[in-house]
C-alpha cells in the first residue's frame, strides 16, 4: 500500500514533533526519569537534557568594560589592534568557560573599550586577572647549576629560551587519552612549530623543557620521546581542574595592547528570574488568548491551526537549544512577535479560503487555491520582516549598522521564528488540513460558513 504526499508529510512531522519533544522535556519529569540513550554529536550530549543558553539579563553575571592602552600603538594600526585584543580575550573568555558570553568593541576619539558580558560568573576576580593579563607563553630550557636538579636550577639560574613560542601552538585541551587514563594535556603545535618541537625533544630526551607564562614556569614536563608529528602530551598527577587551568594558561596567547579594568558591574539573577517569570506569563496569556481567538472564530480549521502552533513552539524550542540562542529578554520579545506573524499567515489562508468558497468552488479545489493566493501576500510581509531583521542583526559587522547585543537578539529570534513559522504553515497546516479536514457541503449551502 503505497502512501499518498500528505501522508508521508505527516509521518515527517510526528518524527520531528517526536524529536522535539525529546529535546524539549527535561531529563525527569516529576518522579519519571525520561529515557535517554547515550548519543553524543559534537559538544552536544543526548543523553542528558539540553540547557537553554540564558543571557546576562536573565542568568546574572559580570559586566565588564575595559579600556586599552594604545600610546605605543601608531593610529593606523589601533581599530586592528582593538579587533585582536578583541579576539585574544574572547578566546580566554572561551577556555574559562564562560559560555554565550558576548564581547564588543567601543571606539569614541582615542578612547578604545571592550565591553564584555560574562553570565553566570561568580569569581569575578579570577576572570579578571585572566582576561586582562598581557601574556607572553615561551618554550624555554632551565640552565642547570652543578649538583642541583633541574627544578632547582630554574629557581637560582632561570632559563635558555628557545625558538619555540606560544604563535607556534595551535591549541592545548584536557584529555583523558593518557597511559594511566588520568587527566592530561594535549598540545597541538601549528605547522610553523612542529619541526622546532622536534628537535627540541630530540636533543632533550629525558630532560626538563619549561613553558613560561610572562617569565614565570607554568609547566615543566619532562620529554620522553623524541616528537616529530606536533602532537604531544602533559601527564602527571593531574587533577581534572588542574588539567583544565593549565590548558587555559597555554591557550591565553598574547594581547596586543594592554587594557585595564575601567568598570565592573553584577548583575543580580533575581532581576532576570522575576523578568523572564513575568515575560512568560505574558507570553502563556497571550497564546491562550490566540488559540481560543483561532478556535472561536474558524472552528475545526482553527483547531488545526492551533496544532500546528503547537509544533511550531515545540520546533522553535528545540533550535534554541541545539544552536543554541542565546535567551534574553528581547530575545523573547522577538519570539512573541514571531508566534503572532505565525497566526496571521494561517489568518490570511482562512480568509482566502472562506472567499473561494463564496465565489462557488469546491472546498478541495477552494483550499488549495487559498494556500496558493495568499502566499504572495504571506511572502511580502514575511520577506519584509526578514529583511529588517538581516539589518538589525548585521551579520557582517558593518560599523555603519547596529552592533548592540541586545538588538541583534532580538532580529535573531525573530528572523528565526519567521522561517519556522512558513514551514509550519505552509507545510504543516496545509497537509493537516487536506488529511483531517472535510468540510460537508451541501448543494443547497455552497456558502457555508467556517
Amino acid at each position: 500500500m503505497s502512501l499518498s504526499k500528505p501522508q508521508k508529510v505527516f509521518i515527517f512531522i510526528a518524527l520531528l514533533v517526536l524529536v522535539s519533544l525529546y529535546i524539549d522535556l527535561p531529563t525527569k519529569i516529576f518522579n519519571f526519569m525520561v529515557p535517554r540513550p547515550d548519543i553524543k554529536i559534537g559538544n552536544l550530549d543526548f543523553s542528558q537534557s539540553i540547557p537553554l543558553s540564558e543571557g546576562l539579563d536573565i542568568k546574572g553575571g559580570l559586566q565588564v568594560t575595559l579600556t586599552a592602552d594604545m600610546k605605543d600603538i601608531s593610529a593606523a594600526d589601533r581599530p586592528s589592534a582593538l579587533e585582536s585584543a578583541k579576539e585574544v580575550i574572547g578566546r580566554r573568555i572561551d577556555l574559562f568557560g564562560v559560555s554565550e558570553s558576548g564581547i564588543k568593541t567601543a571606539v569614541s576619539g582615542n578612547d578604545y573599550r571592550l565591553i564584555l558580558e560574562l553570565p553566570g560568573v561568580t569569581d569575578s576576580q579570577q576572570a579578571l586577572d585572566l582576561i586582562g593579563q598581557t601574556a607572553k607563553l615561551e618554550f624555554a630550557l632551565p640552565v642547570y647549576t652543578p649538583g642541583k636538579t633541574a627544578t632547582e636550577s630554574a629557581t637560582l639560574t632561570g632559563f635558555t629560551p628557545t625558538d619555540l613560542t606560544g604563535a607556534d601552538l595551535a591549541r592545548a585541551a584536557v584529555t583523558f587519552q593518557t597511559q594511566d587514563s588520568q587527566p592530561g594535556v594535549s598540545l597541538t603545535f601549528k605547522d610553523s612549530g612542529t619541526a622546532k618541537f622536534a628537535k627540541l625533544t630530540k636533543e632533550n630526551i629525558g630532560k626538563p623543557i619549561a613553558i613560561l607564562l610572562d617569565g614565570d614556569p607554568i609547566t615543566m614536563p619532562t620529554v620522553q620521546v623524541e616528537i616529530t608529528d606536533g602532537n604531544a602530551q602533559i601527564t602527571g598527577k593531574f587533577t581534572t581542574e588542574e588539567a583544565k587551568a593549565l590548558a587555559v594558561q597555554l591557550n591565553a596567547g598574547a594581547l596586543p595592547v594592554p587594557v585595564s579594568v575601567l568598570s565592573q558591574n553584577s548583575i543580580p539573577a533575581t532581576l532576570g528570574a522575576d523578568s523572564i517569570r513575568k515575560s512568560v506569563t505574558a507570553g502563556a496569556i497571550g497564546l491562550f488568548m490566540v488559540v481560543f481567538f483561532m478556535i472561536a472564530y474558524y472552528g475545526r480549521l482553527g483547531l488545526i491551526a492551533s496544532i500546528s502552533l503547537t509544533i511550531y513552539g515545540l520546533v522553535t524550542l528545540a533550535l534554541y537549544k541545539l544552536i543554541p540562542v542565546v535567551l534574553s529578554l528581547p530575545g523573547i520579545a522577538g519570539f512573541l512577535l514571531s508566534v503572532g506573524m505565525a497566526v496571521d499567515s494561517n489568518i490570511l489562508i482562512f480568509e482566502r479560503y472562506k472567499e473561494e468558497i463564496r465565489a462557488g468552488r469546491q472546498p478541495k479545489v477552494a483550499m488549495e487555491l487559498a494556500f496558493g493566493r495568499a502566499w504572495n501576500s504571506i511572502k511580502d510581509a514575511n520577506a519584509a520582516t526578514i529583511l529588517t531583521g538581516t539589518i538589525l542583526f548585521n551579520p557582517l559587522n558593518w560599523p555603519f549598522l547596529n552592533t548592540s547585543g541586545s538588538v541583534r537578539g532580538f532580529a535573531f529570534t525573530l528572523v528565526l521564528g519567521i522561517l519556522i513559522s512558513l514551514f509550519t504553515g505552509l507545510v504543516v497546516t496545509r497537509n493537516f488540513l487536506r488529511l483531517f479536514y472535510k468540510e460537508k457541503l451541501s448543494t443547497k449551502d455552497s456558502t457555508q460558513k467556517l
